[in-house]
């Protein structure tokens, strides 16, 4: 096969696909010159910690948005990869809720197995993507270097992923504010925040897990401010929850029910924007962060050049098994096993998808929904088939253990969809758990 495919990041997204290829090169196909461009110095994506915020070494944004002691919010049943379990790779089976350098050192395994690095072109960021009569044009910086070039590909996949550019809002009196603002994307540690005060801006998962954070490693208080509604747990004696923020007057941040409260930090949870500077118009993918993404056939295809395929760009309750499903099918696109329908029809498969997710009623229906989604695509691959119904019964017992507890919700353990191997308690209660490595983490 002489096509060639340029993969835009090498996250968990842009390692599923090079890792699809790859399967299908070990069954004896002939696939295609594969080139993978990641901008940091190693692959993982989030995943990957970095101390750095703002702009790297090189100028560029930086990507990372993970902070340390970061634990997995959800169980590890729901994303583990159906060709690579956690037994395979630990050795063992181990605990439902992984810290952030387990989840690495798993996602690492798969794709070391596979033997996929050389593919990988590191430290090269992305400049401009540019269609073509026979393809498009990628160019690109060797950051080290400072060398700009640009090499064709018949197919683009964009696995840039959309949790790394915040969305900053702007409240009065941020100018004169006498503490700190930053947006979650730029916080790093807890333990800068002991004996802090500190105001959370929005109700996202970030919001509750940040926030759990600072009350792990001792912030004095944690106040919520939600734009519609509150999360409404069971928080700690020292967490309150609040409507909107109104204005910063010095020190003091006032709400639109005309309480106030005196802080130390603002963090924006507020949010990241689906942000590709390196894609003109035609090619830019414009959606919101919802189940059933806008202009993409199956989630995938861009409808508008169906030669342009993007991956992980929906709101997310599957993850990795769901990544995977989607570099499955546009591998087999691109290989000429699946054919694309006409435009219309691939238009109308974006407006059923975004009608059904309408008309769900709660967050246990989006479960279901992705789960289906996840299978249907799966269906039509040779991806190894699982229990994605076992899957969408551990969110739902996830969810439930939240609401009865969630400072304590981590504590509970659930049965592996692959292996079928029940998880064992971690030796230690999450809030006591304070070192998050993976040396301790194992010590089960």
């Amino acid at each position: 096969m002489t096509k060639r495919i340029a993969v835009l990041g090498a996250g968990p997204s842009g390692l599923a696909q090079l890792r699809a290829f790859q399967s299908a090169k070990e069954k004896g196909a002939d696939i295609p010159e594969v080139v993978c461009f990641e901008k940091q110095s190693n692959w993982g994506g989030l995943w990957n910690y970095t101390w750095r915020t703002g702009l790297d070494q090189y100028g560029e944004p930086v990507h990372g948005s993970m902070y340390r002691y970061l634990w997995s919010n959800g169980p590890k049943e729901g994303l583990e990869f159906a060709d690579y379990s956690f037994e395979e790779h630990f050795g063992k089976q181990i605990a439902s809720y992984p810290p952030r350098a387990v989840l690495f050192d798993y996602i690492q395994g798969r794709v070391e197995k596979a033997g996929v690095r050389d593919w990988i072109r590191f430290q090269t960021a992305v400049r401009w993507v540019e269609k073509t009569d026979k393809g498009f044009d990628v160019t690109v910086c060797n950051l080290p270097e400072d060398n700009t070039y640009t090499e064709h590909f018949d197919h683009v996949i964009v696995a840039t992923g959309h949790f790394s550019t915040p969305n900053v809002p702007h409240f009065e009196g941020f100018e004169t504010f006498k503490g700190r603002v930053l947006h979650a994307h730029d916080f790093r540690d807890a333990m800068e925040f002991v004996n802090k005060d500190v105001l959370i801006v929005g109700t996202s998962y970030s919001a509750e897990d940040i926030g759990s954070q600072l009350w792990k490693y001792g912030a004095n208080s944690i106040t919520v401010s939600h734009r519609t509604a509150p999360m409404g747990y069971d928080w700690p004696d020292n967490w309150k929850e609040v409507p909107l923020l109104t204005k910063v007057e010095g020190n003091t941040a006032h709400f639109k029910d005309g309480t106030s409260t005196d802080v130390d930090a603002v963090i924006l949870c507020t949010g990241y924007k689906h942000h590709f500077p390196f894609l003109p118009d035609s090619l830019r993918l414009k959606t919101a962060n919802v189940l059933a993404s806008s202009d993409l056939y199956k989630g995938t295809t861009y409808v508008h050049e169906p030669g342009l395929f993007y991956l992980g760009m929906q709101d997310q309750w599957f993850t990795f098994n769901m990544f995977d499903a989607q570099a499955w099918w546009v591998r087999d696109v691109i290989m000429d096993r699946i054919t694309l329908p006409n435009h219309d029809a691939m238009l109308a498969d974006v407006e059923a998808r975004q009608s059904a997710e309408a008309a769900l009623e709660d967050d246990y229906a989006c479960i279901w929904y992705q789960g289906d989604y996840t299978k249907e695509l799966i269906d039509e691959t040779d991806y190894p088939s699982f229990d994605v119904e076992g899957a969408c019964q551990a969110f739902k017992q996830w969810k439930g253990h939240k609401k009865a507890g969630i400072m304590t919700f981590r504590n509970n353990a659930y049965q592996s969809v692959i292996t079928g191997t029940m998880a064992p308690l971690h030796h230690t209660p999450w809030k006591d758990a304070l070192d998050d490595s993976l040396e301790v983490y194992l010590q089960n």
